[in-house]
């Protein structure tokens, strides 16, 4: 009886000693575990969102998209506008090219008119230059195309052509126009034609 007591003792060691060998064991790899769990957080944290990426991809596309809509708008509204103008003057200065092309015939109707008339018939005659001539101007007058003022006026290089000039006197002060050889006509505010004129210097 005495000779087992200690070897119960020892089997009693031996079982503690066993218990902690696996206690150590089970132990290591939870800590190797919770080593490595930094390291994992790690990783993750340096890897890029790809929800963030696609959303700032389409936030800067919407931005371009945005940016292209309000140019095309801008540039519509200026062709648009630029065609509105282009139609007011069309509209306005209607008929331009057909009063320039008459000019030349008022032109010659007043040299006519200018001629004396010594007989019945050329009386006559003058008569009927005198009644076209006279519709003509009053067509061309409704027509908003009218006489551009020269005689005596001041000299102005947008509606008068200086052709020659003169000395100027107390009569006649100077850039101011002497004489008109050729008159001028304009549309409205658009000059069709300057008058050709004699300025005194």
């Amino acid at each position: 009886m005495a000779d087992k007591q200690p070897t119960s003792a020892e089997d009693q060691k031996q079982a503690t000693a066993d218990d902690q060998v696996k206690a150590t064991a089970q132990a290591k790899p939870a800590a190797d575990d919770a080593a490595k769990q930094p390291t994992d957080h790690k990783q993750q944290a340096q890897q890029p969102d790809p929800t963030a990426a696609k959303l700032a991809a389409l936030t800067q596309k919407s931005a371009e998209m945005e940016d292209k809509y309000l140019r095309a708008e801008a540039e519509i509204q200026n062709m648009q506008t630029r065609f509105e103008k282009e139609q007011a003057t069309l509209i306005k200065y209607d008929g331009q090219q057909l009063a320039k092309d008459i000019l030349p015939v008022i032109d010659n109707l007043e040299r006519a008119l200018a001629v004396e008339a010594d007989d019945e018939a050329a009386k006559g005659i003058k008569k009927g230059v005198e009644m076209t001539y006279n519709h003509l101007e009053d067509a061309l007058k409704r027509n908003h195309v009218t006489e551009i003022g020269a005689l005596g006026e001041t000299f102005d290089p947008t509606k008068h052509q200086a052709v020659q000039t003169v000395p100027a006197s107390d009569d006649q002060p100077a850039e101011t126009v002497a004489q008109v050889l050729q008159k001028g006509y304009q549309l409205k505010d658009r000059v069709l034609r300057p008058a050709m004129v004699v300025v005194a210097q």
